[in-house]
């Protein structure tokens, strides 16, 4: 389906509201308007010690007044301006009062600050007649309220808003309309929409004629992006204001059901059911709640997740079982279940996949099946996987996150052939203190006591120089804690062990830097 989007855009939201408000006889507006409503209206913020106007009405934009000017040189061109202070959290309550509002014509609906609104309206236009019966209504419920709005309807959501906000309207040709538009459609800052313009890009269509790397290179990547988005040619997700609710199956009966057979049947017939709603919306289960309510108001509560999205009812139903299987107290339905409801929490898009050649993505479900059949088994923190991190520090550089809700791991760096790691496979966490033996200050260890047993240095290689991070602070010494500069080097003993030892601190950062064992190589 191509999605369509419409977009509204409230040019005087925050004159109209307070107009609305007071007219409601909000408390909100603390009595600030007594006046006509023809009288002209601007609110103002203090910047930098002066009054300057941040909001002004059509009067007063009819005035020559304009946002931006200081309050003094307003009343200069008017004197009987009404005058009120700006209020931007209100103006924000009241732009999401707006857009829920909006989701009596469409489930999707995001806000755009400081004064516009996108609907996803693909799928539910047809209900009020097209997109132009849409807009038609849409207009006729802000006007009766007194809101001012501007409305167009694009593929994309930046390109509705741009052209809501810059477009002559009705809009024609889309594409056409589009690259007519201003480089300030961009939504760039005003810096880079002065860049743009004197380097004689004036609209989108100037702008997209030039290659996007010369266009990142002199303007920055985000002209680029912003470009992409408005022109259909980057997918821009929107963060709808209302999410959808969670999928939720449910079966009652007249009579109690105590049977295995019975209530196994159920549950089947619910699985699939929810298989066939997470296909409509093209999602996969990650989290299934299976509860079932007894007669006499006891409930029996199930819950299994899976490492990766799914919506085969089959290895669902192996994980109950695995579930079911691990339970201390066995279930009892005493006389009867009157009620089974199957809930899903959590939930992601779960698109076709195309088989590799080398039966590749067999193997990967195979593990992601056994992960979670031990997760459920065992408990979902019994079965860890080693996550990599961005950091340089060692201890750092990875986290152990439960297997079952890790994201599919990525390659971790390989050594080349015939060299030996850089790093040990087995860590001490924290690193263990040894005495070290050194024939110069700042040189390699010669000989070190680790667990009351001296060892002899036969080879060594090294320092390995880690910085600390910039933000802590100097000292400490907990090498977990302390912002000191380490030293690793990988040495063996004279037994052909081998041990990563490094030095917390430099001579001149700490007078007696002390030593770590860090981990050991296989």
């Amino acid at each position: 389906m191509t999605r369509r989007y419409l977009a509204l855009w409230f040019p005087l939201l925050p004159t109209d509201r307070l107009r609305i408000q007071e007219g409601m006889g909000s408390a909100a507006t603390g009595g600030q308007l007594d006046a006509p409503p023809d009288a002209p209206l601007v609110l103002v913020a203090k910047v930098k010690g002066a009054l300057r106007l941040g909001a002004v009405d059509a009067h007063a934009r009819a005035l020559g007044i304009a946002p931006g000017q200081t309050l003094a040189d307003a009343r200069a061109l008017h004197p009987d301006l009404v005058v009120a202070d700006m209020d931007e959290d209100a103006d924000r309550h009241w732009l999401r009062r707006l857009a829920e509002h909006c989701i009596a014509w469409s489930p999707r609906v995001t806000v755009v600050p400081p004064d516009g609104v996108t609907l996803d309206i693909a799928g539910s236009e047809h209900l009020f007649g097209g997109e132009a019966g849409l807009a038609a209504q849409a207009e006729e419920t802000f006007a009766a309220i007194g809101m001012r709005v501007r409305m167009a309807a694009a593929c994309t959501a930046q390109g509705a808003q741009a052209l809501a906000r810059h477009a002559r309207l009705p809009v024609g040709d889309e594409r056409q309309a589009l690259r007519a538009l201003p480089v300030q459609a961009l939504g760039l800052d005003e810096e880079a929409t002065l860049a743009l313009r004197r380097a004689g890009l004036k609209t989108i269509g100037d702008l997209a004629s030039r290659a996007a790397a010369s266009i990142a290179a002199r303007f920055g990547a985000d002209a680029v992006t912003a470009l992409r988005r408005l022109l259909g040619e980057e997918h821009a997700p929107i963060d709808p204001l209302a999410q959808p609710e969670p999928l939720h199956c449910e079966r009652r009966f007249a009579e109690p059901v105590a049977l295995q057979a019975s209530i196994a049947a159920c549950f089947v017939d619910l699985l699939r059911e929810a298989a066939r709603m997470l296909e409509q919306r093209g999602l996969g289960g990650r989290r299934f709640v299976l509860t079932l309510f007894r007669s006499d108001g006891a409930r029996h509560r199930l819950a299994i997740e899976t490492g990766l999205p799914t919506r085969d009812p089959a290895p669902v139903l192996r994980l109950f079982d695995e579930r079911i299987g691990a339970l201390a107290d066995p279930l009892d339905p005493g006389f009867g279940y009157d009620r089974i409801t199957l809930f899903l929490p959590v939930t992601e898009p779960l698109a076709a996949s195309q088989p590799a050649l080398d039966g590749g993505e067999q193997e990967a479900g195979a593990l992601a099946d056994l992960i979670d059949r031990l997760s459920t088994r065992l408990g979902p923190g019994t079965l860890c996987r080693l996550v990599p991190q961005d950091s340089h520090i060692p201890e750092q550089a990875q986290l152990a996150l439960p297997a079952i809700h890790a994201r599919a791991p990525v390659h971790w760096p390989t050594p080349p052939a015939g060299e030996p790691p850089l790093r040990p496979l087995f860590l001490f966490d924290p690193p263990q203190p040894v005495e070290v033996i050194a024939e110069v200050p700042d040189g390699p260890p010669h000989r070190f006591r680790w667990r009351r047993k001296l060892h002899e240095v036969r080879l060594y290689e090294g320092p390995e120089r880690i910085a600390a991070e910039w933000w802590r602070r100097k000292g400490g010494e907990d090498p977990g804690k302390g912002g000191l500069t380490r030293d690793y080097y990988r040495i063996e003993d004279v037994r052909g062990r081998r041990y990563w030892i490094f030095r917390h601190g430099l001579y001149d950062e700490k007078p007696d830097p002390k030593w770590y064992l860090h981990g050991l190589f296989a």
